[in-house]
């Protein structure tokens, strides 16, 4: 009986935890999403969302799964991509289009770089939010005050003009990727895809369009206060 590890290293299961990891990471950006849309009612209720959050003892091993999702979910996208190099060697010398029947778009052609670009985002995101570049300040009812430390991060213009960028490419990659992820699942029914591939590039949009109104309001509302 082929190991577990067998089945996984093959393309159809790589294939199949390229698509549970991406749809594990789409359902954490919606809960996330909405999580820092509390911003918007104010230092009281955003503080009180972060500590009720960060005080979870659960929170460490949570943030080491979603973690090994990332992991996994760039490691198997760029094998898969590597393995699909290496079967064709040679590029086709002109490429044409399949019509408007074709999912081939300037999404799904930057997936492998989108996703590079996100991790290195992940990275300096974490750093500034999680850390506070070294400035964090407690906040009276508890905790920290996350909501003083966002405003001042996004007085920088170049942070700003970064999250923007950034945000841009997670919506690139989200409005291929969602409908990709459930595809790798089995679900590619003509159905199923009739509503997933719309509503897919329309959350990916929603997504994407509500960090940046964020990212701006705080940059705005922080020169104002």
């Amino acid at each position: 009986m082929a190991s577990r590890q067998g089945v996984f290293s093959s393309s159809v299961g790589t294939k199949l935890l390229i698509g549970i990891t991406g749809v594990l990471l789409f359902l954490y950006l919606l809960i996330h999403i909405a999580g820092n849309l509390i911003v918007f009612l104010g230092p009281a209720a955003f503080n009180k969302y972060a500590f009720t959050l960060e005080s979870n003892p659960v929170l460490p091993l949570i943030e080491l799964v979603l973690l090994s999702w990332f992991v996994v979910h760039i490691y198997k996208t760029i094998r898969m991509f590597l393995n699909n190099q290496s079967a064709r060697p040679t590029a086709y010398v002109k490429k044409k289009s399949a019509g408007h029947t074709t999912r081939k778009s300037l999404a799904s052609s930057t997936m492998i770089v989108s996703g590079l670009w996100l991790l290195v985002f992940l990275l300096i995101h974490v750093k500034a939010f999680h850390d506070g570049w070294g400035n964090e300040y407690e906040w009276p009812a508890g905790g920290r005050d996350l909501y003083r430390q966002e405003m001042e991060t996004f007085q920088n213009p170049l942070m700003v003009g970064f999250y923007i960028i950034s945000m841009i490419i997670v919506g690139s990659h989200l409005w291929h990727g969602i409908s990709s992820s459930f595809q790798s699942l089995g679900i590619d029914k003509p159905a199923w895809t009739r509503f997933i591939r719309p509503a897919g590039k329309v959350i990916a949009v929603l997504i994407a369009g509500g960090f940046i109104v964020i990212a701006l309001w705080a940059h705005f509302a922080g020169v104002r206060s």
